[in-house]
């Protein structure tokens, strides 16, 4: 008992109280610690964990608005749009991306590069954005991603709409295709406003009138679980769809004209010369622009620029040829006006035509003996119009053409129309420096040498004599309206000028023309019709000159050194409603390779009015 004594007598209070107060400042610092940390998160990165917090919860979805139709004048679908399918991965959710990437190239036997992960892999500071790797993945990998969804942390699938065009290359270079905006397009001029990722126009009338097509973009709060998958839509922006456009082509007249021209290459351009509204266009060689919505491959893009034969090119607006004989029709109008000759007046073609030491030929080798210019146009003689180029001079050539229209652009509604030649003296001494030859002159005067047109210019010009002078703008457009129909832009009629014409010298055009075409040495007999009603000039236009003896070999001659061949024409005579354009690159005569096609389109035009009438 007294050893116990002992014990509790050597007992010392103060040894506790030590060991209590170390405890005590112990948990002290950890409590201040765990304070100031609180304070530093609260204080410091509280707005930033608030919106950690919030965006693993709530996700803003942009909601793409869908493009506008595009439709013809008959109110007939050629552009629509479809639901297409886009997988995003959001780069915090799906932790390890490389796993992800794994899992969904190995998914549906998926080869590597189809998913594209660059932009995941770098960092943007917007962790819990969504990030598309992969565009249109078709319904049956779409099942299988979302059968899957569990082991894909982070993957999302969004519905986008995608351009469907329902013509295919038969209206290609009309309505274009679009693409995602480039980084030299995003944030610059017209594309103002434009996020990254947003499709847009890239040619043809969806480049020109994207502004109006591509509609406004809405949004989705949506709440979402830990795995990034919906839960609940909390609040909703509606997206709103872009404007209709209404074409002046008629998709009926247009197959019609696709199937007529089987060509290599070459165009076909059908305008009413009433108002200039365009109803047809067809360049060939074409591309499906339906390539292009869904991203298209390398291979398919190499295809397509490397083709010599530049499917891309819209050959209506910036093909540019030597018009050929067609441009006797200029040539015929200036001496005309100028009063150089009446239509009376005759010229002696031997075949032959000096100047200087040169010789120039007629297509017609024993020559047309005398004619007067109404058979000089039904003929096609050379010799009679290289006697009125002599007597014009290049510059007042040049003054009719382009009070005609030529060497500008029209104004069409479309990008990359070109603007064509018309040579004077000083422009091939500031383009040469050299000066001008009167050889040069004589061969203007045929429509060979310096001069290019577009075949839409050409078109234009013979419009504004089929119709009594006026040179319409031509338009591809109708009219821009809403999705419900109310109209937002009507695009008119829009005269632009008159050709210096006078009346009588007009109607003595149009019989010349209505000869070439009915009369039996005509050089456009192919186009003659039981109701003798069209009008027309052929041209041939040379690719290269050849040497005298060898033009009865031109056969032999390799393809693309071949003469294009043109042919132009509008029906009825006395009231035309219709004019064709047709070029068939390398084609040889206007008359035998361009007229026959002409002829097809102008009776297959009057064959469908009649079944619409009939209707």
């Amino acid at each position: 008992m007294f050893g116990n004594r002992d014990c509790l007598t050597d007992y010392d209070p103060r040894e506790s109280r030590n060991k209590i107060r170390v405890f005590i400042w112990l948990v002290s610092c950890a409590f201040l610690l765990l304070v100031v940390r609180l304070g530093y998160l609260q204080v410091f990165r509280g707005d930033e964990l608030r919106q950690r917090s919030e965006d693993n919860r709530i996700r803003v979805q942009e909601v793409k608005p869908l493009r506008g139709l595009i439709v013809d004048t008959h109110g007939n679908i050629l552009v629509d749009n479809q639901p297409s399918f886009d997988i995003s991965i959001i780069p915090e959710i799906a932790k390890d991306v490389e796993a992800v990437k794994n899992k969904l190239t190995n998914l549906c036997d998926w080869v590597e590069g189809v998913l594209s992960f660059k932009k995941v892999s770098q960092p943007s500071g917007r962790p819990f954005v969504p990030v598309r790797v992969g565009r249109n993945i078709g319904r049956n990998k779409l099942a299988a991603v979302e059968t899957h969804s569990l082991d894909l942390p982070g993957v999302i699938v969004d519905v986008v709409p995608v351009r469907e065009y329902l013509y295919g290359d038969m209206m290609a270079h009309i309505l274009g295709y679009v693409g995602e905006i480039s980084l030299s397009e995003l944030g610059g001029g017209v594309y103002a406003g434009y996020r990254a990722d947003d499709m847009v126009g890239k040619y043809g009338i969806e480049k020109f009138l994207d502004g109006y097509l591509k509609g406004k973009s809405g949004g989705e709060q949506v709440e979402v679980d830990a795995a990034g998958r919906r839960l609940n839509i909390l609040g909703r922006i509606v997206s709103v769809s872009g404007y209709n456009v209404v074409l002046n082509i008629d998709s009926d007249l247009q197959k019609i004209c696709w199937d007529a021209f089987q060509a290599e290459a070459g165009t076909v351009v059908v305008m009413d010369p009433r108002t200039g509204a365009v109803m047809a266009m067809v360049s060939r060689p074409s591309f499906d622009p339906n390539l292009f919505n869904r991203g298209i491959s390398g291979e398919n893009w190499k295809g397509l620029t490397t083709n010599p034969l530049c499917p891309l090119q819209n050959r209506a607006i910036s093909g540019q040829y030597p018009p050929g004989s067609t441009y006797k029709l200029i040539v015929a109008a200036a001496a005309l006006e100028e009063g150089l000759i009446t239509e009376n007046t005759e010229i002696s073609c031997d075949g032959t035509y000096q100047m200087g030491n040169r010789v120039f030929r007629c297509w017609k080798k024993g020559g047309h003996g005398a004619v007067d210019l109404h058979r000089a146009i039904v003929e096609s003689c050379d010799v009679y119009f290289y006697h009125l180029g002599e007597m014009l001079g290049v510059d007042k050539l040049a003054e009719y053409a382009t009070k005609f229209g030529f060497g500008s652009k029209t104004g069409i509604s479309l990008p990359g129309e070109r603007d064509g030649l018309v040579p004077t003296k000083e422009w091939k001494l500031r383009r040469f420096r050299e000066p001008w030859q009167k050889g040069e002159t004589t061969s203007l005067s045929i429509g060979q040498g310096f001069t290019l047109v577009t075949p839409l210019q050409l078109l234009r010009a013979y419009c504004a004599v089929a119709n009594g002078g006026t040179l319409y703008k031509p338009r591809l457009v109708k009219r821009i309206e809403t999705a419900d129909g109310q109209t937002v832009g009507d695009f008119t009629p829009e005269a632009e000028g008159m050709i210096p014409i006078s009346k009588k010298n007009i109607d003595i055009l149009k019989h010349a023309l209505w000869g070439a075409v009915n009369e039996p040495h005509g050089t456009g007999w192919a186009l003659k019709r039981e109701e003798k009603d069209v009008c027309g000039k052929t041209g041939t236009s040379q690719v290269i000159r050849l040497p005298d003896d060898e033009e009865d070999q031109k056969s032999e001659i390799r393809y693309r050194f071949r003469d294009h061949a043109l042919f132009v024409c509008f029906a009825p005579c006395e009231d035309p409603v219709v004019a064709v354009m047709v070029i068939v690159e390398h084609g040889g005569h206007g008359g035998s390779a361009s007229a026959p096609i002409a002829r097809r389109i102008v009776d297959g035009y009057f064959n469908l009015e009649q079944e619409r009438r009939m209707r």
